[in-house]
């Protein structure tokens, strides 16, 4: 009997490799839309991940949960490459939401914070840059 296709997964870091599994059989992912689900003969596909849990399940039927910050999902042929800023390992689905709510969301709403300051502080700054220029 042939073997089933699986696919490689990869989960990167900005500075490390989260994690590297081979014989996966099917991953679910969180997108700002709403989650799906990618199976080893999908289509190739590109997708902007929002913070949430990431699911995949190995050949051994071991399902794995991860909870992940924004990032993006590649899939080419059978390997699936994502790239999250954050990552949080664990085996309980309400501790790992939890640590979703409390680290990837509330860094997102301070991220925002802190460009609002920013972009004000650009706008003065052309603005007196203008008046100077005027001058």
């Amino acid at each position: 009997m042939p073997q089933p296709a699986l696919m490689n997964l990869k989960i990167l870091l900005p500075f490390e490799v989260f994690a590297d599994k081979t014989g996966v059989s099917r991953i679910v992912a969180e997108t700002r839309e709403g989650s799906f689900g990618l199976l080893p003969h999908r289509l190739d596909c590109v997708a902007a991940l929002a913070p949430g849990i990431l699911t995949y399940q190995l050949a051994t039927e071991t399902e794995v949960y991860i909870a992940v910050d924004e990032g993006v999902l590649v899939k080419t042929g059978m390997d699936v490459l994502i790239s999250v800023r954050n990552a949080i390992g664990g085996t309980d689905l309400g501790q790992l939401h939890a640590a979703v709510e409390r680290e990837f969301l509330h860094l997102n709403e301070r991220e925002q914070s802190v460009r609002s300051v920013m972009a004000r502080m650009e706008s003065d700054f052309i603005s007196r840059l203008a008046e100077f220029h005027r001058e």
